[in-house]
Order: C-alpha cells, then structure tokens, then sequence
C-alpha cells in the first residue's frame, strides 16, 4: 500500500532538527528551513518507505528475522508493540555490547535463561537455599529485561532496524562489521551515509516514529505471510503425488472386477 504524504505530515514526520545541529549529508532529503528548523522533503520519505519495505518484506519471506532497535524512552513501547506483533526480535533497553560481534556469549546468556525455566519445572530450584533462590530470581529478571525479547533470534538477523542512528551507534558499527543491512529512521542531525536504507524522518516524536513503524510492521507482515503461503503451496504439492498413489490401486481393482 502506498504512503500518504498527508498521513505522514500529520503525524508530524517533517519535523527535522535546529538548523544548526543538522548533518550536511542529509541536505538531499531536507525541504526546506523554516522558524530555525529544517523541514524534511516527505515525498522523498515517502519513497524511501515504500522502498525500504520491499526490501524488508523479501527478507521477511526468505524466513530471516530483522532485529529492530530503539532505546530512545519515545520509540520503546512503539518498537516492542509494533515488532511483537510480528513475530521480531527487538532491543528496548541498553544494547548489550557485542550482541551481534560476539553473538555466541549472547545465546549462551538466553540459554542460561531457557536452563533457569528448567530447573523450576523440574523442581530442580527448590532444592537451592533460600538466598540462591533469590540469587537465580535476580539473574533471571536481569536476562529477561536485556534479552527476553531476542530469546526466538537463534541466528544472525537478516537485517536491523534502527530509529536514531546517533543514539544506537554501537549497533550501527556491529551491523557495518558483519555487513548486516541497515534499516532506518534517520533525522536531519545525523549521517545518513552509515545506513543501507534511510527514511528521512522526526525520530524524537512518538506520533512520528509509530506512523513509520506501522509501515514498516505491515511491509514485514507482508512478507511473512506470502512465505507461509510459499510454504501451503510447496506442501500442497508433495501431498499431490502421495494422494495420487492411493487412488491408483483403488482404480487398478475397479478395473479388475
């Protein structure tokens, strides 16, 4: 479905930064300046949406996941609603150093937490003193806080999307490192040369951040559902063969009498 550049407008997405903090790179997405603050071109927003949501539908149905990224106290509930919803992983509290460079002590702390599950299945925990209890409880409620969200992710994301690449530079350059694309909303204060795909955009206003993160859910969605579809179709096609073969002898014995 196309961007509405009304819709966008509204939402407030034009909204760059004070003219004096901008980024000279981003001058091809900014419209114009006005009351001190520059104006982002939502035609070119607009574009950007709809491109960056191919590519991330394509991604989406080849059954890779896309980690989306916000740490801002603006975009958090937004990111883990949107992304939630969707079946992604996503980091809403401090990026944990290494997540993507050193990604196998990560799954080792996300299994650490599938182990503590266990024990209380198990009956395993009660077993432990009062204060180990307490101790395991801590370490659980600290795993789950950093890296609840991510516990599906068992490999390397297909893709990362970020809103405020100031703010999440670390992610940025771990995702740079291991070549991984690079998704995101980008204002008029940073570079957007550090990313793969760019949708010029207010990355400070809730209203402005949920509008592209609705767009960029849906294109996901998108994506999802035309690989569940791939895969009805691909079994549908094994069965075909399989209930041919048990007609064939039911028609051979009609034949006989």
């Amino acid at each position: 479905m196309a961007v509405e550049v009304k819709e966008l407008l509204e939402a407030g997405v034009h909204f760059g930064h004070l003219t004096r903090k901008w980024d000279p790179n981003m001058a091809p997405y900014v419209y114009m300046e006005r009351n001190g603050i520059h104006i982002i071109n939502l035609y070119k927003t607009a574009a950007k949406i709809d491109e960056a949501g191919a590519a991330l539908a394509k991604i989406a149905a080849s059954g890779r996941k896309i980690l989306f990224v916000a740490t801002k106290k603006q975009a958090k509930d937004i990111v883990a609603e949107k992304a939630g919803a969707i079946n992604m992983p996503y980091i809403t509290e401090r990026w944990p150093g290494g997540m993507l460079t050193n990604f196998v002590t990560i799954r080792k702390a996300v299994k650490k937490m599938a182990s503590i599950d266990r024990m209380k299945k198990d009956g395993t925990f009660m077993t432990l003193s009062k204060k180990e209890r307490l101790q395991v409880d801590r370490l659980r409620a600290k795993l789950e806080k950093n890296l609840g969200s991510i516990s599906d992710m068992t490999r390397l994301p297909g893709a990362l999307f970020v809103v405020d690449i100031k703010r999440e530079h670390i992610a940025i350059k771990e995702a740079q490192k291991l070549n991984i694309p690079i998704f995101a909303m980008v204002d008029t204060n940073s570079d957007p040369r550090q990313v793969d795909y760019v949708i010029p955009a207010n990355d400070d206003a809730s209203k402005s951040i949920n509008k592209i993160l609705t767009h960029v859910a849906d294109a996901v969605s998108g994506g999802l559902a035309e690989r569940k579809a791939e895969k009805a179709a691909t079994a549908a096609e094994k069965e075909a063969p399989k209930a041919e073969a048990k007609k064939a002898p039911a028609v051979a014995a009609e034949e006989e009498e």
